[in-house]
């Protein structure tokens, strides 16, 4: 199968890796940007299948032209290049996969899509990806479900943790910044209920959890799970839910404080006679100093976990993904489980494992037991484990 991979990032240098290993991919275009950077990167790979192409995004006709020559892309840019990537992959009539929510906007193109008979499969990350096919397979395995936890952190191992906020970055810290001021959605007594921006990191939200191999992190709400419950099929039944991030112990404390002084705020003050982005600021402070060393791992954290009924019997099933920087290829945890997945994803479709047209969801409709063997494949593990009360 023939291959575009647009955005050669983080995320997407280990989905090159990953589809240059792959016996079923036969061409890659590679996009980007930077074009330096990425010819340097692929002269690393040393594979004839990889042809570097200069990449403006915002050129439609140009995707479009580069879509009429493959069968499947794989789209890892910036949010704001989503829908227009996804309407230029239907009007080439090319699949297209993604590693990232889909807005309303890019749902509302699938029965363009079903038209086009083309797959577009956003979502095919680690969170949201992963997560999304384990919350499919729970829904699966338990005939009524009553709780609903899903959990997913990126975090240095605890040797890398040696700054004062014991974390660094492996994903866009604009966009974790971003997380670190918005509200979240949780379910009690089956109903829906937000917590406030201002209230995510605070002591009545915020628990502790002991992962083996790994220690003790806290974990806080981010995000809504009323959407993972819909998806699932199991909205009605569910009395209690939440989506949680992980962190090392203290990271709850430090950001609430930050948070009420107004250091995630977005509007500008007034510093000297200078307007200023406290968000900004901060970004700009920090992320220089958060970087991780070659010689240091990251890890993936990841767990779903569902208590309800079997065969009429309570049930508890936890899924959970622990992984680590791969330090021979250099690749963080966060590039491993987010590039692989969308390689593994745009694969599955373009070797017709996936064959539902439209607008798809991971929960729904990726292959969930095959998606997770190919993961392992890769050397990232899922582990399984149910109890009975």
């Amino acid at each position: 199968m023939r291959v575009l991979l647009l955005g050669t990032g983080l995320q997407g240098k280990a989905a090159l890796f990953d589809l240059v290993r792959s016996p079923h991919v036969t061409e890659i275009l590679a996009g980007d940007a930077d074009a330096p950077a990425l010819e340097a990167y692929v002269r690393t790979l040393a594979s004839p299948k990889v042809t570097p192409v200069p990449l403006d995004a915002t050129d439609s006709a140009r995707l479009r032209r580069l879509m009429e020559e493959v069968d499947v892309a794989i789209e890892l840019l910036p949010a704001r290049f989503h829908l227009p990537v996804a309407q230029a992959a239907v009007e080439a009539g090319a699949h297209l996969v993604n590693a990232s929510y889909a807005s309303p906007e890019l749902r509302r193109l699938d029965p363009l899509a079903q038209a086009a008979g083309v797959t577009i499969l956003p979502e095919c990350g680690l969170d949201p990806g992963i997560d999304l096919v384990l919350a499919g397979q729970v829904a699966r395995e338990l005939d009524e479900i009553h709780e609903f936890y899903s959990y997913g952190s990126g975090i240095p191992e605890a040797q890398a943790a040696d700054n004062p906020l014991r974390y660094k970055i492996s994903w866009t810290f604009e966009g974790v910044l971003r997380s670190y001021s918005r509200p979240a959605r949780i379910v009690e007594e089956g109903r829906p209920v937000e917590v406030s921006a201002q209230a995510i990191f605070a002591p009545e939200h915020v628990h502790t959890l002991t992962v083996e191999g790994v220690g003790t992190l806290e974990a806080y709400p981010n995000g809504d799970v009323t959407g993972y419950l819909e998806a699932m099929g199991v909205a009605g039944s569910v009395r209690r839910a939440a989506r949680y991030t992980a962190r090392w112990p203290g990271h709850s404390a430090f950001w609430r404080v930050m948070a009420q002084l107004g250091f995630l705020a977005d509007e500008p003050v007034n510093v000297e006679g200078a307007l200023v982005h406290p968000r900004a600021f901060l970004r700009s402070l920090l992320e220089p100093q958060l970087q991780y060393r070659e010689d240091e791992r990251d890890l993936v954290f990841l767990r779903v976990e569902a208590r309800g009924l079997k065969d009429g019997r309570p049930l508890r099933v936890v899924y959970q993904v622990v992984d680590w920087r791969d330090l021979e290829t250099g690749m963080l945890a966060m590039q491993r489980t987010v590039g692989f997945s969308a390689s593994i994803g745009a694969q599955m479709i373009g070797r017709g494992e996936i064959r539902k047209r439209g607008v798809l969801s991971p929960v729904t409709d990726l292959p969930g037991r095959a998606f997770l063997a190919k993961l392992a494949e890769r050397g990232i593990r899922v582990q399984r484990w149910e109890e009975r009360p």
